[in-house]
């Protein structure tokens, strides 16, 4: 009896099982370690190759302008968008300007005055609409086409004069000048480009300006940050040019 109790016990201790390794698994896994250190090495330098094209990417989209910077100038003048009326305000009959502008432009006018310099305003803010007027009809009546009035007006949205913080300005002694020329050889022109700067003014179009007509009479306000973000926005250069950068 106690012997057929341990042959059962002995049908219970686990017997190890024996298993014949493949050879090719043994030829795979030879050949794998063997070629791990070049998959390494391989994949050390693509992450090099990586890095350095990321670098190359990221320059070339800081210094080569994109799809979206494409110009937007038409015949040689930058968009601007028209200020909202409320704004606005009246500085003397028929002149409205940027309410940012008013009190720097005045001050201007008074301090010039004390100097025995009179300056006239001419135009300051303009719509689109009025633009368009100005624009179309001086072009029919001079027999000019678009790219000749564009040197001396802007087409309709495309005026600084649309965001009130643009002003044509005179000599009160000297107005067969105004919106001429011969304006620069004024006592009032020399007074503004010695002193504009201090008001936060600054000549538009000057004499380096290839696409539009010298305007000494023209004059636009940089002294708020409104008007830095109007003027800077629409004076990159968008020219498809690529910026070059030494190395």
């Amino acid at each position: 009896m106690k012997k057929k109790n341990y042959i059962n016990q002995t049908k219970d201790i686990p017997v190890a099982e024996r298993r014949y390794l493949n050879q090719n698994y043994l030829k795979f896994k030879k050949n794998f370690l063997f070629l791990v250190p070049f998959l390494i090495l391989i994949l050390s330098f693509t992450g090099l190759s990586l890095f350095r094209n990321s670098k190359i990417s990221s320059f070339v989209n800081t210094y080569i302008y994109t799809p979206n910077n494409i110009d937007q100038s038409i015949l040689g003048h930058l968009p601007y968008k028209e200020i909202s009326k409320e704004k606005l305000v009246l500085i003397e009959p028929n002149i409205e300007v940027h309410i940012d502008m008013s009190k720097p432009l005045l001050k201007m006018r008074d301090d010039a005055k004390k100097d025995g310099i009179y300056l006239v305003f001419l135009s300051g803010y303009r719509s689109i609409n009025l633009q368009k007027d100005i624009f179309y009809s001086l072009k029919s009546i001079r027999n000019q086409i678009a790219s000749e009035r564009a040197r001396v007006s802007a087409p309709p949205g495309y005026s600084e004069h649309s965001t009130g913080f643009a002003i044509d300005i005179g000599d009160a002694y000297k107005r067969e000048t105004d919106f001429e020329v011969q304006f620069e050889n004024t006592d009032a022109f020399r007074w503004l480009k010695k002193n504009a700067a201090k008001y936060h003014f600054k000549l538009s179009f000057n004499q380096n300006n290839k696409d539009v007509d010298y305007e000494p009479w023209h004059w636009r306000f940089e002294g708020s940050i409104e008007a830095l973000k109007v003027f800077e926005t629409s004076n990159r250069n968008l020219k498809n040019t690529i910026k070059v950068k030494n190395w």
